[in-house]
């Protein structure tokens, strides 16, 4: 069960055993819609770019192993988007369906909120094959956005991407703290 996992910060220690449960969901999933899995360095370096600019990157770990890691990302690169962002959540194969993926969206969607983010967008690629992930996010005050029809290719079909959003924190009712005059 979630209850004896711990979430924590990610630490550059955590980067092979993130990478592993990274790599067998390139491998065997349909979440991500990379095609060959990343090494180590480039998981390292993708690691370095979120937590160097603040965003929230966490692992769960359960009698010391780590069996999950989370992160919020930016939504796009256009400065406008600054205040959005992407979650993204990897479990390891034997740990899925027990709560860890809730245990980790919740602990990401406070810490975000601690921070200057106002939106969370899920994209959930094959998303009409991971109704598991569909359900997580909607438990947790996502609501379903949109539907991009066979926006990725992989393991021979056309694959869907679920867009989902949920407010963080004031979301829109409220301008953001740094508003500046080109804001």
């Amino acid at each position: 069960m979630s209850h004896d996992v711990i979430i924590r910060p990610a630490e550059e220690d955590d980067l092979p055993a993130i990478t592993a449960i990274y790599n067998d969901a390139v491998r065997t999933g349909t979440a991500s819609y990379e095609l060959e899995p990343p090494g180590l360095a480039e998981m390292t370096r993708r690691w370095r770019f979120l937590v160097s600019d603040d965003f929230p990157y966490l692992a769960a770990t359960r009698e010391g192993a780590l069996i999950g890691y989370a992160y919020a990302g930016p939504f796009r690169p256009r400065p406008a988007y600054r205040f959005s962002v992407e979650d993204s959540i990897y479990i390891a194969p034997h740990a899925q369906r027990g709560g860890v993926g809730r245990v980790l969206l919740s602990e990401l969607i406070v810490r975000c909120e601690t921070k200057k983010f106002r939106q969370m967008i899920a994209v959930i690629g094959g998303g009409t094959e991971q109704p598991a992930s569909v359900k997580l996010h909607e438990t947790l005050g996502f609501r379903r956005i949109g539907l991009i029809e066979g926006a990725g290719f992989k393991f021979g079909r056309w694959l869907d991407t679920v867009l989902m959003q949920r407010q963080l924190g004031p979301g829109r009712s409220a301008p953001p703290e740094e508003v500046t005059a080109e804001s």
